[in-house]
């Protein structure tokens, strides 16, 4: 994937891009959007397209990667004194914030995914890099191959929110919120049970371990819904 480059033009250009493929992912499948559609809705030659990205996947790895970065640059300090599983609600309500204007781009790429095998490789390759960064930023060791485990399953546990989240109307998010309480909960067990496994298996000779949010409020009856098929 090409650099941002050195000069506000060039960013410029890979801006307007990005912006063009997530609207027109808004409009039309994935598999239906090339660099042709993309140069006449930026108004840049397919010469300037092709300088900044080699491929359309290129593009959604940029929007991905810029996602994380807007998330990893907001202000969690009022979090540091909050429990693990509470910086952790925090960090990925912050991403589903970030990903709000995109609520029908992100619907089009799950629904492309499910036909698409190869596809959803990307996506959950995208994905476990992405939540590796969202473990970190609530305090949470994202190293090793435990790490690696602990990313995977983080990735499935959001992609199951967003299964609620790009349906969810309610300004409040009360259902996402709810989901996303649940999937922690479940987590949370599960987180446990690896840790047990861990401490048992022969690899950890060789790779030894390295309430309520405040920001967003959730009423108690949301959270006590029956729990979503495991994993």
């Amino acid at each position: 994937m090409t650099d941002l480059g050195s000069s506000p033009s060039s960013g410029s250009e890979r801006e307007r891009i990005i912006d063009a493929f997530m609207a027109l992912l808004a409009e039309r499948p994935i598999e239906r959007i090339g660099f042709a559609e993309i140069a006449a809705r930026t108004g840049l030659t397919l010469a300037q397209c092709r300088a900044q990205f080699g491929s359309v996947l290129g593009i959604l790895a940029a929007h991905i990667e810029a996602t994380d970065r807007r998330v990893l640059e907001q202000d969690d300090s009022d979090m540091a004194e909050e429990p693990v599983r509470e910086r952790l609600f925090d960090v990925l309500m912050r991403r589903l914030e970030v990903l709000a204007p995109h609520k029908a781009a992100v619907r089009s790429l799950m629904r492309s995914a499910r036909c698409d095998p190869a596809l959803a490789l990307f996506l959950n390759r995208m994905a476990v890099q992405s939540q590796a960064w969202m473990m970190t930023a609530a305090g949470i060791d994202a190293t090793g191959p435990r790490g690696a485990v602990r990313a995977q399953g983080l990735a499935c546990l959001f992609g199951r929110v967003l299964r609620t989240w790009i349906h969810d109307d309610d300004p409040g998010l009360a259902p996402t919120m709810a989901a996303l309480d649940r999937e922690l909960a479940r987590g949370a067990r599960w987180a446990g049970f690896l840790d047990d496994l861990w401490r048992l298996s022969p690899l950890r000779l060789f790779c030894p371990a390295g309430g309520r949010s405040r920001r967003w409020p959730r009423e108690a009856p949301g959270a006590e819904e029956a729990p979503s098929p495991a994993i």
